[in-house]
């Protein structure tokens, strides 16, 4: 009887010293990290606004945590193939994934994905967020965006509208907008923002949404109209274009994307810690921040318990649209 105790005790004994320096060693990793480069995976190709905003960041915050921090391109499948690499990575904070607000779809327009839109990933921090802008060619005779939809209602599906592909923010945007103004109009999809804004300007479709990248120096040269913002204030760039709400009256009509930093579900809370506040650093920069407004964006930092609630908030505002819209699922 007493050998059976003693042999529980040591065993139980051994089970708590193993579970001890299997926590202490994982302190210390955490406590150790980086020791080795980081990557940052890009599920777009090189030069676009993804990869724009990955590689100012990835410069910037390697001076904090002491070692390269190196961009990887995964392009494909609307940016799928490159948040599946990150998710199913090891969750040691050495792969992570720089992603735009498109993110959010996925689960709301794809009809399989090899991973969860939300819980697959830790959420580190946004980095900006950026509106999109209503846009008819300069000699377009749509003046505003409310008649744009006066337009539209007079001749139901004629209005040609233009998107950057199936399931894009674009697309689903207008898809919100012809909702809740009870209008319909004709999706024309191309593949990325340069084909859409080149097929604008050229007179292709009647109108688009576009984010100020490909918005603000065409309106500047007299090349398109932007009628209104989708955001729920004025863009400081284009401070004469009124919000949605502003032009219709469309309450709660804010509609942007943004760019942010995730990595693989599971991470150590130290090392997401570690990585929010370098990156808050990094905005916090000067030149950093220059930069990035340049692109057309409000530059800013959240919380990784925010940015989770954001990703969330907005796969289920989507989702509603893709069933209301009747999109089929890709």
């Amino acid at each position: 009887m007493n050998s059976d105790r003693f042999l529980k005790a040591r065993n139980l004994a051994a089970a708590l010293f193993c579970l001890c320096l299997a926590v202490s060693a994982s302190a210390a990793s955490a406590q150790e990290y980086p020791n080795r480069f980081i990557r940052i995976v890009v599920g777009f190709p090189p030069g676009g606004g993804v990869d724009t905003v990955a590689r100012i960041v990835a410069a910037e915050i390697s001076k904090g945590l002491g070692q390269s921090v190196v961009v990887e391109n995964k392009p494909g499948a609307a940016g799928t193939i490159g948040a599946a690499t990150v998710a199913k990575s090891d969750p040691d904070g050495y792969t992570l994934l720089m992603t735009p607000g498109g993110h959010a779809l996925f689960g709301a327009v794809f009809g399989s994905l090899p991973f969860d839109t939300v819980g697959s990933f830790d959420w580190i921090s946004s980095i900006m967020t950026l509106p999109f802008f209503a846009v008819v060619p300069a000699g377009s005779p749509i003046q505003s965006l409310s008649d744009l939809v006066a337009t539209a209602k007079s001749a139901p599906g004629t209005i040609t509208y233009g998107s950057a592909g199936p399931g894009s923010t674009h697309h689903l945007a207008v898809e919100l907008l012809a909702h809740a103004t009870g209008v319909k109009f004709q999706h024309v999809p191309y593949r990325g923002d340069g084909p859409l804004i080149t097929a604008l300007l050229a007179g292709e479709v009647q109108f688009s949404l576009a984010t100020p990248t490909q918005v603000i120096a065409n309106v500047q040269a007299n090349k398109l109209r932007a009628l209104a913002v989708t955001a729920n204030a004025r863009a400081p760039a284009l401070p004469a274009v009124p919000t949605a709400e502003q032009a219709l009256g469309l309450k709660d009509f804010d509609v942007r994307t943004w760019f942010a930093l995730a990595g693989p579900a599971g991470m150590p809370k130290t090392v997401v810690g570690r990585l929010n506040a370098e990156l808050r650093k990094a905005l916090d920069a000067p030149e950093v921040r220059e930069r990035l407004a340049a692109i057309g964006g409000e530059v800013g930092a959240t919380t990784p318990g925010d940015l989770h609630d954001r990703v969330a908030r907005e796969l289920a505002m989507w989702t509603r649209v893709v069933e209301t819209a009747g999109i089929p699922k890709q």
